[in-house]
């Protein structure tokens, strides 16, 4: 595997990794599936169609979200949004991502400076 292929994989593995986290942190107000889609990728998070939705059906499966049906456009749309549950994990995530921002910046700064 080269260089590049070994980096892309790397890149693809860290942002697995942190979606969860970027969904639930979308979903304080509702929203449905491609306009989730949108309000990700404004923010700099590319995420496939066909990732995003089994995501949205496992996080609202385990009670991190809730889902509500808006049949009042020709379209129906299943809105999400996220639980007290979810609320609750995501504070925790937070937590865990901060502090593992701060132990990655300690080895980031440790190597610049040799």
């Amino acid at each position: 595997m080269s260089t590049k292929d070994l980096l892309a994989s790397y890149i693809t593995e860290l942002r697995r990794g942190s979606l969860i986290m970027a969904v639930l942190g979308c979903l304080h107000k509702p929203q449905y599936g491609y306009e989730l889609l949108q309000t990700l990728k404004q923010k700099g998070i590319e995420i496939e169609a066909n990732t995003l939705y089994p995501l949205l059906r496992r996080l609202d499966k385990q009670g991190v979200l809730q889902n509500e049906w808006d049949t009042s456009e020709s379209r129906p749309r299943k809105y999400y949004v996220i639980s007290s549950e979810g609320e609750r994990l995501f504070q925790e995530l937070v937590n865990e991502w901060n502090l593992m921002q701060q132990s990655m910046e300690g080895i980031i700064h440790e190597q610049e400076e040799k």
